[in-house]
């Protein structure tokens, strides 16, 4: 089973930039996307095969998540059940028959930290609902965590240290993720590959440069590692300041 997460930024935009041929290219038996930045309704996406699931924040143009399957899925849930942390259309799960999926995209603590206090609260609420879910089914949690894990996994660590995403506090909830019986799919099966990101600012030509961040993940609870495959980054894919990145699967 292959499965991508990409944060597309707008996916109206996206659409405009070539969206349906990167769906196609990939080839995903499940595909993942964050911050839609849409309301339903808003435009009709033609993914034949595919069953769509949506999950759109209150606030208009902002936020929101998808999930587009083309195999079976038993069920389907918005958030995770606590209202606070509800409103931002910011988790979808999707159960399967071996695995239960979570499509996230994490709350940015923003410029000045100032939802860094908001995002521990999410933290805290996210790993006790992945570690209930873990109980039940294997986890794959996809999407774009806003964290830039450990120092090689961005350009620039010394200048970002305590910049958004490369917070010691965003961090160490990462690390306490991963603690918890899951796994950092790529850094699992590449520990050393140094100038692999996701993310690109849009200014001082940082694409170009490769000055980017590693902050989209496939991560596994670890029983799953087994029938991991391959983690792979798709910097090639443009259209976003974020590029896809996949997960194969055979088990």
């Amino acid at each position: 089973m292959r499965l991508v997460s990409w944060n597309v930024n707008g996916l109206r935009a996206a659409l405009a930039k070539g969206f349906y041929d990167t769906f196609t290219k990939l080839d995903a038996d499940i595909f993942c996307i964050q911050e839609t930045k849409m309301q339903p309704g808003q435009v009709e996406v033609a993914l034949p095969g595919y069953s769509q699931f949506w999950n759109a924040a209150e606030k208009k143009g902002y936020s929101g998540t998808a999930v587009f399957s083309r195999v079976p899925v038993l069920s389907v849930s918005s958030g995770m059940g606590i209202p606070e942390h509800d409103n931002e259309g910011r988790v979808i799960t999707a159960e399967l028959e071996n695995f239960t999926l979570v499509n996230v995209y994490t709350p940015n603590s923003q410029r000045e930290l100032a939802r860094l206090g908001y995002r521990m609260e999410w933290e805290s609420a996210f790993l006790e609902y992945l570690l209930a879910l873990d109980e039940k089914k294997p986890v794959v949690v996809c999407g774009d965590l806003n964290v830039a894990h450990n120092e090689i996994d961005l350009k620039n660590p010394k200048t970002n240290t305590n910049n958004a995403g490369f917070t010691i506090q965003e961090r160490e909830c990462m690390t306490r993720l991963l603690s918890s019986g899951f796994a950092d799919t790529f850094r699992r099966l590449y520990p050393d590959v140094t100038g692999a990101y996701t993310w690109w600012s849009y200014m001082f030509n940082a694409r170009a440069n490769n000055a980017g961040w590693r902050i989209d993940y496939f991560v596994v609870s670890e029983r799953l590692m087994k029938c991991v495959a391959n983690s792979a980054i798709h910097p090639d894919v443009m259209g976003s300041d974020h590029c896809p990145v996949s997960l194969l699967l055979e088990c």
